[in-house]
């Protein structure tokens, strides 16, 4: 069933971390996600044990576009950047990156104290970030 209405940016962004949060946990991580709307990470992951811990920024957008990042490149932060878009339709991807893959990447518009920084889509959406979940690793031994 394709989702027929836009969301509000509130929902696409709760629709981005609890998708999130269920890709992670069949990976066999604990996941506890953040309070919405505070700065900085969205998830914390730790695998069964508790020896191996994660944080994560986690952006959704409704389609393909530009992912804003603030006025700073050194404002992402977290172990990993995780862009998930269509959650208009039935088929939401992800993008898995690190931090400093996302600031290497990021362009500014804008100047001085007016500075904004993007990630734009043919950016991030390259095949090596596309799905790649497995850079982030297992929390544990899991065959779902």
């Amino acid at each position: 069933m394709e989702f027929q209405r836009r969301h509000s940016n509130q929902v696409t962004g709760n629709m981005g971390l609890y998708y999130v949060c269920y890709r992670l946990s069949r990976m066999g991580w604990n996941v506890m996600p953040t309070s919405r709307n505070a700065r900085g990470i969205d998830i914390l992951i730790y695998n069964q044990d508790a020896s191996q811990t994660h944080t994560i920024q986690v952006k959704a957008l409704s389609k393909r576009n530009a992912v804003g990042l603030g006025t700073k490149r050194e404002g992402v932060l977290g172990d990993f950047f995780i862009i998930c878009r269509n959650f208009a339709s039935d088929n939401p991807e992800c993008f898995v990156l690190k931090p400093a893959e996302v600031r290497k990447l990021a362009h500014s518009s804008g100047n001085g104290s007016k500075t904004q920084y993007w990630l734009e889509p043919k950016q991030y959406e390259a095949f090596k970030f596309k799905e790649k979940w497995e850079q982030i690793g297992r929390g544990a031994a899991v065959d779902f």
